[in-house]
């Protein structure tokens, strides 16, 4: 039996917002006032590895909830499969400022706990992806987008939404060559996918034919 989705859309967010302020609060307690004995230029360069954790974390995060809010403002009804896939796509969120955390704070170590903690890391983003995917893929096949969605923008979704875990595993691959090469290339695919226009935000011109509107939103 299908149900609203507006519960899940109000439940996920919150979900988003602990993780960013978990993340927020983490980088309050790794600054430079936390760093007694050192002059502030260096207490800054020393804790390097804690915005750059913060910055990719904050992105990734970002990119997450834009691309939920513009996947749910199309799904009208919910079934128990895609309940269970939003909330793993929620659990790797919800984990996903303990794996930075563990990246924070072995960014410095040897070659061994740089490439766990950043396989940790970067595996909790591929695994959200992953269900993202699968959210999308279940919804559009049991009917639960709305009746009226132009069947040319699902598929445009569909393509941009796979192409997400496959740029995401190829810079994983990239932590066993060099961690830190990777999260950059994490970074710079943040960027790129920021820059890419979304399916969602054709002109009304090319959703022509019956296709949904916002919702209100």
């Amino acid at each position: 039996m299908s149900r609203d989705a507006s519960r899940v859309e109000t439940f996920s967010d919150g979900v988003f917002a602990v993780a960013l302020t978990v993340m927020a609060v983490e980088l309050l307690q790794n600054g430079p006032a936390r760093d007694p004995g050192r002059e502030l230029p260096d207490a800054l360069l020393h804790a390097w590895p804690t915005y750059l954790a913060y910055v990719i974390t904050f992105g990734i995060t970002g990119q997450i909830w834009l691309g939920h809010h513009n996947m749910w403002r199309y799904v009208v009804r919910v079934d128990q499969v895609l309940l269970m896939f939003n909330l793993l796509v929620l659990l790797f969120v919800a984990a996903i400022p303990f794996t930075a955390d563990l990246l924070s704070d072995n960014l410095r170590r040897g070659e061994t706990e740089q490439q766990l903690t950043a396989a940790l890391y970067l595996g909790t983003v591929l695994g959200e992806s992953l269900f993202f995917n699968l959210s999308w893929w279940w919804a559009r096949r049991h009917r639960l987008l709305h009746p009226d969605l132009d069947p040319q923008l699902a598929r445009a979704v569909s393509r941009r939404l796979v192409v997400r875990p496959l740029l995401y595993t190829l810079a994983f691959a990239f932590v066993f060559v060099d961690p830190i090469l990777s999260l950059l290339l994490y970074l710079l695919l943040l960027v790129g996918l920021s820059l890419v226009r979304r399916p969602g935000d054709l002109p009304r011109s090319a959703e022509a034919g019956g296709a949904v509107s916002d919702r209100g939103h």
